[in-house]
């Protein structure tokens, strides 16, 4: 590792490679090797305070851009902050040159076996390739047989794993031909390098990755079947529970297509539409990001919930293009390894440029049988099994494990791999300590193009969690790094992107939105309101309580309105000011309150995620750092009290933030209409609360004090005052935040507002016709048509039953409303309102 020598630069000579393995950094003579001298000195220039203050940096660019990564089964959380590691791996230029020749070959070999398989089959008649092999494995699907796409092609993105053996050659350990992951992260790996060390980083004639992304929209845009002018590309998603999810919206948003599900689908006289509000809309490319048995659960897996029915049959009839295709998860088989050099040799006539890991598919008898006699230092992995399974380390079994195993293998011989264990090379991982050496593998990335692939310059490296790990694996604890290829000299300024066809119909539609992304939209802009009224509730309760206004009306309002709508839990807490502290203190800082300001935000939080893909940079920068703060843990007494507060003040300025991002950046289509009409709905519904909780249920002797707390909770005092110089009256008040259409804070406003957006949603010509209309003409109605005298009337028992039932039977309609829009547009299983079709 690196120690610190008197306060200064970072030093070398403590830094231990692992023996018997090679070394990324230091050579054998304990030297830096060439390609690595300008990091080294780099890092000797700084002083470990100087390094960790540029990774906080990094950490926190993390934390904002929200990288994360989910992991199956994880109890407390399907997201985790992506682990970057600062220090880069740096790949010498000649030694990539190889690397990128032998990527492509390995790619156009996949690609050429896969087209055969799938086609004329000669590879299984001349006995090339065992038929048991193939035929036999899930992962050949005998419903594509037969099936081509637009140019031939298979395999349009492709990965290899490769790892260092004790020598310095570079082994490919695993191919990736189903639907390879990674290139997003490289991609946000290297806007951190350029964030955390951009000094570093422009000295050092790295290569950019943005040329590989637009070589890979143009690719999909040339295998569109339907050759128009402006093909319609669509990434599909498992959805957000996926390991990589992250990376799909990512993705999706750099390419500049949409993100879907298979929900999201729907195959019409075998061709693919996207349904969206306005209708269905024709699909004519799919970049698919999930396995491709749960693609088509009417002909594939029956079970699936994330497919498309009906989709390989649109394939087969050439209405639709996949990349990758259906089937190419069959070249990802282990037991190909062995077949790969003589295949290389009959289908390219070429030599095999870079060797896979020593591979013996058990059932052949030859290698089989030296298996069985040389077990040590072999792995052993499932053969004809899709589902990727924990490999068996034979060194590490117990000798009666060992014999039970083989024995196992023996009876099953078909079933099994074997492969030789790899002494992974390492690389430095920076901690706190120093510098360390870990285990490590690189992932390459190929794209195809007009007859050959493309190679990422760069890659995904992930290392172990530990030194004696050789378990590569962000899931178990390992962590990831950027990836820097050098070039000879500097580099050529990047070429400007090509142009897609010239598009001569101009498209403004505003329609064009999934229904689930719609229904995203819409419960983001309820949550945004619902946690701006909270913290304004809130704000109030904790300024009242540092003032001890025990006996004031203007504490009691906000009491009332926070047992009303839920927020107190213990009914002491009005009645005592400690216990009521306590509440609201909870209701800031604890995530698990339900209902409480930061569960709500972090459900506002996770629908932004969701929406990586639909909301700008900047828009999700605020929401990330809203919520970035309110997990910051307050400091204790005396000071909590008052951190809240400016905590909470805090808040409410980043939310107006976020407000004005909305209003100002984003298109006035299908998707701001959904979220306004979730904010303006949600809205309506909170000062409805607000008035039946803390005005309508009882009249007091001195009521200034709560409407003066009304007033500054549904930020309107400042129009009050200016209107009226008199003191507070109950009949002013609720005209400003009942009645009046002037006011954007009021009811009537919300409701105004609600019915612009309906009438401009899809749907039946005929307005009278709709359920969602008449639902908020109605309110708007009750609203316009009250007599204000008359509604703020006192009963026998003096309290204001009419302005309570006013207010009861609208929230009742906009409870109404929120079920009628998500009945005919949000659920996008039912079936949609059909556009006519160009």
């Amino acid at each position: 590792m690196i120690s610190e020598a008197a306060g200064f630069g970072l030093r070398l000579e403590n830094y231990s490679p692992l023996t018997h393995h090679f070394d990324e950094m230091v050579g054998a003579d304990g030297a830096p090797r060439s390609h690595w001298a300008r990091v080294v000195n780099f890092l000797s220039s700084l002083n470990r305070e100087g390094l960790a203050h540029r990774w906080d940096e990094g950490r926190r660019v993390i934390q904002q851009n929200g990288i994360t990564y989910n992991v199956y089964g994880d109890p407390l959380s399907v997201d985790r902050p992506w682990p970057l590691d600062p220090i880069p791996l740096i790949l010498d230029p000649a030694e990539w040159a190889s690397i990128e020749a032998a990527i492509i070959q390995r790619a156009t070999l996949l690609n050429a076996i896969l087209k055969d398989l799938y086609g004329p089959q000669r590879l299984l008649y001349d006995r090339q390739l065992p038929a048991e092999l193939v035929l036999a494995h899930p992962s050949y699907l005998r419903q594509c047989h037969g099936v081509m796409q637009p140019g031939g092609s298979f395999l349009h993105l492709y990965a290899a794993d490769l790892a260092r053996s004790p020598d310095g050659k570079w082994w490919v350990i695993a191919d990736r031909a189903q639907a390879p992951s990674g290139t997003g992260y490289a991609l946000e790996n290297r806007m951190v390098s350029n964030r955390t060390m951009p000094d570093l980083l422009s000295r050092s004639n790295v290569r950019p990755l943005e040329e590989f992304f637009q070589t890979l929209m143009r690719t999909l845009l040339e295998i569109a079947p339907s050759h128009r002018e402006n093909p319609r590309v669509v990434l599909l998603t498992p959805g957000p529970y996926n390991e990589t999810y992250f990376e799909h919206a990512l993705l999706a948003r750099r390419l500049g297509i949409s993100l879907v599900e298979g929900g999201d689908l729907v195959v019409r006289d075998r061709r693919v539409f996207l349904k969206t509000l306005g209708g269905l809309l024709p699909v004519d490319v799919i970049l698919r990001r999930q396995d491709d048995s749960f693609c088509d659960p009417l002909e594939l897996r029956a079970d699936s919930l994330l497919g498309v029915p009906g989709l390989l049959q649109a394939i087969r009839d050439g209405h639709v293009a996949v990349a990758n295709m259906l089937g190419s998860g069959v070249a990802e088989t282990a037991a190909l390894s062995a077949f790969l050099p003589g295949l290389c040799k009959h289908l390219l006539s070429e030599e095999l440029k870079m060797p896979s890991v020593a591979t013996w598919w058990c059932g052949q008898d030859v290698p089989k049988q030296y298996v069985l006699d040389h077990p040590g230092g072999l792995v052993i992995k499932p053969a004809l099994r899709a589902r990727r399974e924990p490999p068996v380390f034979i060194d590490k079994l117990s000798d009666a494990d060992r014999r039970q195993f083989l024995a196992k293998l023996k009876s099953r011989p078909q079933e099994y791999v074997a492969q030789e264990q790899v002494a992974l090379g390492t690389t430095p991982v920076w901690n706190s300590h120093g510098l360390l050496p870990r285990h490590f593998v690189l992932r390459v990335h190929a794209v195809a193009t007009r007859g050959t692939y493309a190679v990422l310059p760069g890659g995904l490296t992930r290392f172990s969690a530990s030194k004696d790990s050789l378990v590569v694996s962000v899931q178990s604890g390992g962590g990831s790094k950027d990836a820097w290829v050098l070039s000879k000299g500097p580099v050529p300024p990047m070429p400007p992107p090509q142009p897609r066809s010239l598009v001569t119909d101009i498209n403004r539609a505003t329609f064009d939105l999934p229904s689930r992304v719609a229904d995203n939209l819409f419960w983001m802009g309820r949550y945004a309101e619902r946690v701006d009224f909270g913290i304004r509730l809130v704000r109030g309760g904790l300024v009242r309580v540092a003032r001890e206004s025990r006996t004031n009306q203007d504490l009691s309002a906000i009491c009332d309105v926070l047992q009303g709508l839920g927020y107190l839990e213990d009914p002491e807490a009005r009645l005592e000011v400690s216990i009521l502290a306590k509440e609201l203190d909870t209701l800031v800082t604890d995530p698990e309150r339900r209902g409480g300001l930061l569960w709500t935000l972090n459900k506002m939080h996770r629908l932004g995620w969701l929406l990586r893909d639909r909301i700008s940079a900047d828009t999700w920068l605020v929401l990330s750092r809203l919520t970035q703060k309110f997990v910051e843990p307050l400091p204790g007494d005396p000071f909590r009290r008052s951190a809240a507060i400016d905590l909470l003040d805090r808040s409410i300025l980043r939310l107006s933030a976020f407000s004005g991002y909305v209003m100002e950046a984003m298109t006035r289509g299908a998707g701001w209409a959904f979220l306004d009409i979730g904010r303006r709905l949600e809205r309506a519904v909170q000062v409805l609360e607000m008035l039946r909780f803390g005005l309508a249920l009882g009249v007091e002797d001195n009521e200034a004090d709560r409407l003066e707390a009304l007033l500054e909770v549904s930020d309107s005092i400042i129009t009050y005052r200016s209107r009226y110089m008199s003191s507070m009256q109950p009949e002013l008040v609720v005209d400003l935040l009942l009645l009046d259409e002037a006011n954007p804070r009021s009811v009537a406003f919300q409701l105004a507002r609600l019915q612009e957006h309906i009438e401009r949603l899809p749907g039946a010509a005929d307005l009278r016709t709709r359920p969602e209309y008449k639902t908020g003409l109605e309110a708007m109605s009750k609203v316009r048509l009250v007599e204000l005298d008359h509604l703020m009337g006192l009963d026998r028992r003096g309290r204001r039953t009419r302005l309570q039932v006013l207010l009861r039977s609208v929230a009742n309609n906009l409870q109404q409303l929120s079920e009628q829009l998500n009945r005919a547009y949000l659920i996008h299983a039912l079936p949609i309102r059909q556009a006519t079709q160009g």
